[in-house]
């Protein structure tokens, strides 16, 4: 029986390390305990799988039924302890734990936020396309701020060469998928807010039902094609889009939203431009610094825009030149003709 025994904890010990539940790991052990009784009832008392399991047929019956009384004891016990112990009462949604109310105390006493705009961010739910220059910043962001579910796509692991402007990254993740990291370091600077990781490519017969479940995309994506569906399914679901994109040292900013009047992405940018005007970060190079600064805007966009705050850059493009330390806005308007937000 000794034998047995140690072999069940054995399993236990290998469910342990492998972090198993504790009910798979107990189905395991029911498994063995039922092989051994099929072999006392099955084979001759001499056989040697007989003889290395222990004891007899009794025995092992004994065993099992004083475990069975154990089990129902235990479970008889957890019942009267929760008929003599009222239920604590559940906390309320709408409730901000201590901790809470403390972490956002700075946006609590401002008055543009307050305490109903902390709300709206903790009811919130933000996707980010990208988790890399751009989304870095802005995830960060997001989940310091307390937006309540933060969603994150992205096909890529952490690289080396990520690790000059993608703060969201670190050396010891390297070759991590890039969600995963971004949850990691999301978790450890807020544990209050739901991180939802998609380790895949963004696909256009998948996207519709992923922006489903959000009320604000960000798009820090590097490519024409990308953005192009990206937009195009948000317009459809009628989602506003923070769209922002970096080169060298410039970068650009806009919320686009036709259902509330503004134009859409391809109102602005119809077609991609020949490759040698639109070259990668890879190719043309980017200062480190300057996702940090964009994508921290389109963070600050996403909270203006859930909490109401401010006037929005619904409408307004802001264009960014960190060589030369200047801004500038252009007003956007609609484009009749757009394929995909135009009066056709």
């Amino acid at each position: 029986m000794g034998k047995v025994l140690l072999l069940a904890g054995a399993l236990w010990g290998i469910g342990a390390l492998m972090k198993t539940p504790h009910g798979p790991r107990w189905v395991m052990i029911g498994l063995l305990y039922l092989a051994v009784l099929f072999a006392h009832v099955a084979l001759p008392v001499d056989h040697p799988l007989v003889v290395a399991t222990g004891g007899s047929l009794p025995a092992w019956l004994s065993f099992g039924a004083m475990v069975g009384v154990i089990y129902l004891y235990r479970e008889g016990l957890k019942k009267l302890r929760a008929r003599a112990t009222p239920d604590p009462q559940p906390e309320e949604d709408d409730a901000f734990r201590p901790a809470e109310l403390e972490r956002y105390a700075r946006h609590i006493v401002l008055r543009e936020i307050g305490g109903p705009g902390q709300r709206r961010l903790k009811d919130a739910r933000v996707l980010v396309i990208g988790a890399g220059g751009l989304g870095s910043p802005a995830l960060m962001y997001l989940a310091a701020a307390g937006v309540g579910t933060i969603g994150v796509i992205d096909d890529d692991t952490v690289d080396l060469s990520n690790l000059q402007r993608q703060i969201i990254h670190t050396d010891d993740r390297l070759d991590m998928p890039k969600v995963f990291s971004a949850e990691a370091q999301m978790r450890a600077l807020n544990p209050h807010v739901t991180i939802r990781p998609y380790h895949r490519r963004l696909t256009e017969e998948e996207a519709p039902a992923l922006f489903a479940d959000y009320d604000l995309i960000l798009d820090g994506t590097d490519n024409f094609d990308t953005r192009f569906m990206v937009n195009r399914v948000a317009v459809a679901a009628g989602i506003p889009l923070i769209a922002a994109a970096i080169t060298q040292w410039e970068g650009q900013i806009s919320l686009y939203d036709p259902a509330q009047g503004a134009p859409c992405y391809q109102c602005i940018f119809p077609s991609a431009p020949a490759p040698e005007l639109a070259p990668s970060c890879a190719e043309a190079g980017v200062v480190g610094a300057l996702p940090g600064v964009v994508g921290a805007m389109m963070a600050m966009e996403a909270i203006k825009d859930i909490t109401g705050a401010g006037q929005s850059l619904r409408g307004r493009m802001l264009l960014y030149d960190a060589l030369y330390g200047e801004n500038r806005q252009v007003n956007l308007k609609r484009r009749e003709g757009c394929p995909v937000c135009g009066a056709n």
